[in-house]
């Protein structure tokens, strides 16, 4: 039985889909500071690797990093909501780019939508 992760096209999709992302988010005001390496690579690959095991791809994730305990992980950044509305039209520019069908495309948004609202952990200001 195919996972999510094979019906999209695998780890050559979930790359693709995370670069995009990624590249908003350099450009973004309100994300870059956020991430405080001056290399977005590492953040990158390790976001790759999250969802690649989400949607039932390889473990790599949780055998090089342990259980993604996103909340916790995230506690040290301000996540406000803006941040989070950032950080999802930089998700769907990337998602635009990407060749799925349109249940494909719904069902990454939900997730995405549902994982934003999620991790957001402050007010405005």
């Amino acid at each position: 039985m195919d996972t999510f992760y094979d019906e999209i096209g695998g780890m050559g999709t979930i790359t693709a889909i995370v670069h995009r992302f990624y590249e908003g988010v350099a450009l973004d005001e309100v994300l870059r500071p956020m991430y405080p390496e001056e290399d977005l690579g590492p953040a990158e690959e390790r976001f790759r690797l999250f969802l690649a095991q989400y949607w039932g791809g390889p473990t790599t994730y949780s055998d090089e990093r342990g259980h993604p305990r996103l909340r916790m992980r995230h506690a040290p950044f301000e996540v406000t909501p803006t941040a989070a509305q950032h950080w999802l039209r930089a998700f769907r520019t990337a998602l635009d780019g990407a060749s799925l069908t349109p249940e494909q495309d719904a069902q990454f948004w939900d997730y995405v939508t549902h994982a934003a609202q999620f991790m957001v952990n402050s007010p405005e200001g």
